[in-house]
């Protein structure tokens, strides 16, 4: 039985929900269990127990309805759940069928919210808008060979641009991942998790703390070593640009540097 035959034999009967029992279901789930897979009587019995109880799909779906989600979406997920109620309801556990079957349905109903509605709460009017906008981005893209821009999507929509940006945006409210969730970019790789893969150690942080430990000694060399020091490595003149300034030879110039450069490193690892 397939579950729009379900949706269709509930919707023409939905006037007379709550008046099916489930009393005395459990010995027709006995039987259904009983059954071979090929035995004729099988089928019909599997969709008169379905029939039977499709009052307790119906019944869920409606708790769960104002959500944001259609009731046709949730008591399609909800049928879903009592067809895999049905199918995997063992009578020799000696439970009943409601106590299985009532949380069975209800995670298939919480698992529709999560795999199709949105993670984040975003007004109703950007959401009709971000739905509406596939479809005049495909058409644009065919129209144009190339991704339409927000300005011309709102042109094509006749909407304003503000909501086509808001709308855009919005898409990214639609799903949240888990850092704790793996990254698969290699399937033949042990997957590692997100968080292992965002980020790296900023090598600005050693440049920090290089300049922190040498900035008090730079105020102890002479006024011409710490002029040396900021033509060659602020104002990238070479060691032939710092002597032309200063008067003096580029071979002079690479002793101060190569003097003054160990000094300050010997004084800050000593430090």
């Amino acid at each position: 039985m397939t579950l729009v035959a379900v949706h269709d034999s509930t919707t023409a009967r939905r006037t007379q929900r709550g008046t099916d029992s489930y009393d005395g279901i459990e010995p027709l789930l006995e039987r259904l269990a009983a059954m071979a897979g090929d035995d004729p009587g099988r089928r019909p019995l599997r969709e008169q127990i379905l029939r039977r109880c499709l009052p307790l799909a119906d019944h869920i779906a409606r708790r769960f309805t104002g959500r944001g989600e259609t009731y046709d979406d949730l008591h399609q997920s909800a049928s879903l759940g009592l067809v895999l109620a049905v199918d995997r309801y063992d009578p020799a556990r000696g439970a009943s069928f409601l106590a299985f079957a009532v949380p069975t349905i209800m995670g298939e109903v919480r698992r529709h919210f999560r795999d199709h509605t949105w993670a984040v709460r975003v007004p109703r009017r950007v959401k009709e808008t971000q739905l509406a906008i596939g479809p005049t981005i495909e058409r644009l893209c065919q129209q144009y060979g190339r991704m339409p821009t927000a300005i011309e999507i709102a042109m094509a929509m006749d909407i304003d641009l503000l909501e086509v940006t808001q709308a855009l945006l919005a898409g990214n409210a639609y799903r949240t991942n888990s850092l704790d969730a793996t990254a698969d970019d290699d399937e033949n790789s042990v997957a590692a998790q997100v968080t292992e893969t965002l980020g790296d150690i900023d090598p600005a942080y050693d440049i920090t703390d290089d300049a922190l430990a040498v900035a008090p000694l730079l105020r102890d060399l002479s006024e011409r070593d710490r002029r040396i020091l900021h033509l060659r490595f602020f104002e990238n003149y070479t060691q032939s640009q710092i002597a032309t300034e200063l008067g003096v030879s580029q071979m002079h110039i690479s002793r101060i540097l190569a003097r003054t450069l160990a000094t300050l490193r010997d004084r800050a690892l000593r430090d």
